[in-house]
């Protein structure tokens, strides 16, 4: 089932009507670049050369290229080559053309310097893609930005450059699509939007038979993603998983990370945010009211599938052994799993304002996010989750994830906490429930919770 990436599939469609091109294609691993290709490729009739390299020496990645080129029989026979640039240089002999897929391409570094890579397939890209469309893939993403950097030898030779996110709340829906909205914001939070864990899903069952049957099951590929692929190439250089875990249960400060996971005031904790930014799966975030106060930042991890895992699964793993999925999931996930869905579901009503923002229905913002408030009167602090700023008027939303409508003293208690804030220039104050309103005074946004859907 292939689902969304319309844009991404045009691109690369418009990029096969030409007789030779390069593109780059990266995003974090099982995000659907590979799925992608095969599918833009569907559109050509010219012949699919597909290389997923090794994490060896450059000549056994030449050696395996032949042979891949002796299967798909573009040669007679397994020939001897001594680098890429001169099986490429043959390829131009041949009168056809070619789909030439590299995959994994930071592989090919293992072994060989990263400058001289690059200067190869520069070499490649400049003088051998006569009757090639060369597209180059990399899960790796801090490597494969190198490539875009102006000293990188690379810099400027891609027609084309895209990196896949994974899919948004509306487009992941439509692997369950015949479920309630209710129950396709919890199949998000949870599940997140790759769209190899999305397949995994049987939109026939519940979101409670679904965590049972894939990440409570130790046998699935989906709790296989979760524990070891996606920061398989990572673990041994940085702490990830102590990481996650710090940030996946609430941790969310840089000083509270360092805290729970003990390490010294030295800057090793800010090198492997870094690093881990750079992967994709986590982000820093400022509220749009303090973008310069370090003291405000937050870490948040990116994946939905992740998240969940490091918040419910890592540390409990003995006992998800002992008890079995069902105990477990009543032991461990039952009671707070509503809190957990409550938190994302703050970022999708993020994501739905800006969609409705980059569809152009919603004019004259200029940041969404969250905002830093102080109160005086109750000397407290805290931060709206879901804001709206238009220079420097802030239109301020309350998301709640309730299966029962949001009840009106609820909405006149929220409307007093915002109106307290002294100094706030508000615009609107608007609401998303999930399970609608009791009643919806004038004066107030509230959205229809279909309308996250129908953008």
């Amino acid at each position: 089932m292939f689902v969304g990436r319309l844009e991404e599939l045009d691109i690369l469609h418009r990029l096969l009507k030409k007789p030779s091109a390069s593109a780059m294609i990266y995003g974090k691993r099982k995000v659907g670049k590979t799925t992608l290709i095969d599918k833009a490729l569907e559109a050509s009739a010219d012949k699919k050369i597909y290389y997923e390299c090794l994490k060896a020496p450059m000549q056994e990645n030449v050696d395996g290229f032949v042979a891949m080129l002796v299967r798909e029989k573009v040669l007679p026979v397994q020939l001897a080559f001594k680098s890429f640039t001169d099986v490429f240089a043959y390829m131009n002999t041949i009168d056809a053309t070619f789909n030439v897929v590299i995959d994994e391409y930071p592989y090919l570094k293992a072994f060989t310097k990263p400058e001289t890579v690059d200067s190869i397939f520069q070499s490649i890209i400049d003088n051998n893609l006569k009757n090639i469309r060369l597209f180059i893939s990399g899960s790796h993403i801090g490597m494969m930005k190198d490539l875009l950097e102006e000293k990188n030898a690379l810099y400027g030779r891609f027609s084309n450059t895209l990196c896949l996110k994974e899919l948004d709340y509306v487009t992941a829906a439509e692997f369950y699509k015949s479920k309630s909205i209710y129950d396709r914001i919890a199949m998000y939070t949870v599940f997140g939007g790759s769209p190899y864990v999305n397949r995994a899903l049987d939109e026939t069952k519940s979101l409670k038979e679904n965590i049972i049957a894939t990440l409570l099951n130790p046998t699935s590929y989906v709790y296989s993603y979760a524990e070891h692929l996606l920061i398989s190439d990572y673990t041994n250089a940085i702490n990830a998983e102590r990481i996650f875990f710090a940030i996946s249960n609430g941790k969310r400060k840089y000083s509270e990370i360092e805290e729970r996971l003990g390490l010294k005031t030295n800057g090793n904790l800010s090198k492997q945010l870094i690093a881990l930014e750079e992967m994709d799966i986590i982000s820093k975030t400022y509220p749009i009211n303090k973008p310069n106060d370090k003291k405000k930042v937050s870490y948040e991890v990116r994946d939905n599938l992740l998240r969940f895992y490091y918040a419910f699964i890592y540390k409990n793993k003995s006992a998800l052994q002992m008890l079995g999925a069902e105990a477990f999931y009543e032991e461990y996930i039952e009671g707070a799993i509503i809190t957990f869905i409550s938190h994302r579901f703050e970022e999708i009503a993020r994501t739905y304002f800006s969609l409705c923002v980059q569809k152009g229905r919603l004019r004259g913002i200029s940041n969404i996010g969250t905002f830093y408030y102080d109160n005086s009167a109750t000397r407290s602090n805290g931060e709206f989750d879901v804001v709206l700023e238009r220079k420097d008027i802030y239109d301020i939303y309350e998301v709640k994830y309730y299966f029962e409508p949001m009840q009106l003293r609820e909405i006149h208690k929220e409307v007093a906490q915002i109106n307290a804030i002294k100094g706030l220039k508000i615009g609107k104050i608007g609401f998303i429930a999930t399970a609608g309103y009791e009643d919806t005074p004038d004066g107030y946004d509230f959205i229809d919770i279909n309308s996250l859907y129908t953008i």
